[in-house]
């Protein structure tokens, strides 16, 4: 199971894209493949389904979207290609409001939803979608790669009171890497 991958934008066509990871080209089936640009390096966000006679991956570009997309498949009668209208046509904070506020009217202008599905999908998922914001994923991305920082220092021979001191100011930089933060690290210890 995929939970997303990195990589850069091959090719972008009707219904998906292709994305590089390590010389291996993924096609994605995404809601609106041009919000997309070739060459662009992004974070895809993966669901991947295996039925019978196929095994195809759905990305995303946020956690948001594949939650909701997850959900929507849990209702009856929607399947991937519906749920993948409705992520098209609005944003996950709009589809969840007209859940919220029982807006038949709204579910119904996505294609191939009518008014007895958009009554299923609002019975079904009201009140059932919470959100991570894009802020607490890279809260949650910093503090883990501080930590492996952390530990690769330690492992480097630095006393677990040194490393506390530069701990929380290491939390105070934003680096794309654990190995950044080992040499910011290196750096603040130099200093104490």
């Amino acid at each position: 199971m995929y939970a997303y991958i990195k990589g850069v934008v091959q090719e972008i066509n009707p219904t998906n894209i292709v994305l590089e990871n390590n010389n291996i080209g993924y096609e994605l089936i995404v809601p609106n493949p041009y919000n997309y640009i070739i060459n662009e390096e992004v974070i895809v966000y993966i669901s991947q389904q295996v039925r019978e006679d196929s095994n195809t991956l759905y990305g995303f570009r946020t956690v948001d979207q594949k939650k909701v997309f997850l959900l929507l498949l849990k209702v009856k009668g929607v399947g991937p290609k519906s749920a993948l209208a409705i992520l098209a046509g609005a944003s996950s904070e709009e589809i969840t409001n007209a859940i919220e506020n029982s807006d038949v009217n709204y579910m119904t202008k996505f294609p191939g939803i009518g008014k007895k599905s958009a009554q299923q999908i609002i019975l079904d998922l009201k009140g059932k979608i919470e959100f991570i914001t894009d802020n607490e994923i890279q809260s949650k991305q910093q503090k883990s790669q501080v930590v492996d920082a952390v530990l690769a220092l330690e492992a480097l021979g630095y006393s677990k009171k040194e490393l506390l001191k530069i701990e929380k100011k290491l939390l105070t930089y934003s680096f794309d890497t654990a190995d950044e933060y080992v040499r910011q690290g290196l750096k603040l210890l130099m200093t104490i």
